[in-house]
């Protein structure tokens, strides 16, 4: 992991504000870091991003990558990138109260993250220890697992 993380940013639409209070709250931090987003997160983000470059001058344009709407197959895209290892932190905010659509999309996404050992916060006060870490800032290099057994198994 570098010391600019790549960070995907999702949040159910019954948390979106939540994730844009916390983008508003720590955007000098974030503003340092590669953004990846689903959807209309990723224009909620983008917006609130450029509402802050309004009233500071000397901030630096952000690009944010944006992906599909979750529904729509953003959190498969959001799964290959991480199989990929082009995702360092998973930023979820999803909703425990409102089924979703595409809950089966939504399990398969945090499997995989947890599978390739990538730093996921589902809730505001896990992405404010993660954004607060010494090693959000620096170098890191996680632990990786080894899928070689698994791979070379005996399938009979």
């Amino acid at each position: 992991m570098d010391k600019t993380k790549r960070i995907a940013l999702v949040a159910h639409d019954n948390r979106k504000s939540d994730l844009i209070a916390w983008v508003e709250w720590n955007w000098e931090i974030l503003i340092k870091h590669k953004l990846i987003c689903t959807g209309t997160t990723g224009r909620l983000v983008e917006e609130a991003l450029a509402r802050k470059k309004e009233s500071h001058d000397n901030m630096r344009t952000v690009h944010i990558s944006k992906l599909k709407s979750g529904p729509l197959g953003g959190d498969q895209q959001l799964g290959a990138m991480i199989s990929d290892g082009d995702i360092d932190i998973l930023i979820f905010f999803w909703d425990p109260m409102q089924p979703q659509p595409h809950d089966v999309d939504v399990k398969a996404l945090e499997r995989i993250a947890v599978l390739y050992n990538v730093v996921i916060a589902d809730t505001r006060a896990t992405a404010d220890f993660v954004i607060s870490s010494p090693f959000f800032g620096t170098h890191y290099t996680p632990i990786t697992n080894n899928f070689s057994n698994y791979i070379n198994r005996e399938i009979n």
